[in-house]
């Protein structure tokens, strides 16, 4: 498989679009020393070599009256049935994020539900009812004490490989 190297200025240009994603690519250019096209070009190879696989505005779930924040861990009944659970949790709007791991569970999950009786809503009637779940253990966040997009260092080399994309 190709990979694609990330050099310093791929690296400068991660570090200022990570702080914003709305930031100028000239501003970006001024501080890099290149040109905008230079900027513009090296963006749409990282997005092309799946580097930057997107950008978007982020919503306060609180301002939407979703007050309540859980991580469902989930335990299936049988592993390779995995493909079919997560097909039946991409309809579920509640659930914003969904980690195969390692462990006594085979999923978690990261809800957002307006309060505990929507919580309860959804596990009961919802996630317990899909196939294949075996078991659910809930916790409910009190306080997200770090948010933060991933960390942007001048490394000496790195590369990344076009087999590392993500796949969706």
């Amino acid at each position: 498989m190709p990979t694609y190297h990330i050099d310093q200025i791929d690296q400068k240009i991660l570090s200022f679009l990570v702080k914003n994603a709305r930031m100028p690519f000239l501003e970006i250019a001024r501080e890099c020393g290149v040109s905008g096209a230079a900027i513009h070009q090296r963006v749409k190879r990282l997005e092309a070599n799946g580097v930057i696989t997107g950008s978007r505005l982020l919503v306060k779930p609180q301002a939407l009256g979703l007050n309540v924040c859980a991580f469902i861990s989930v335990s299936l009944s049988e592993a390779n049935k995995y493909p079919e659970v997560i097909e039946a949790f991409t309809k579920i709007s509640e659930i914003v994020e969904c980690h195969f791991v390692t462990g006594k569970f085979n999923l978690l999950l990261k809800v957002y539900c307006f309060d505990h009786d929507h919580l309860m809503e959804v596990l009961v009637n919802t996630i317990q009812k899909i196939p294949y779940v075996q078991s659910t253990d809930t916790q409910i966040s009190l306080d997200q004490a770090i948010e933060r997009q991933v960390w942007v260092k001048e490394y000496q080399s790195t590369s990344f490989s076009s087999s590392s994309k993500k796949r969706r």
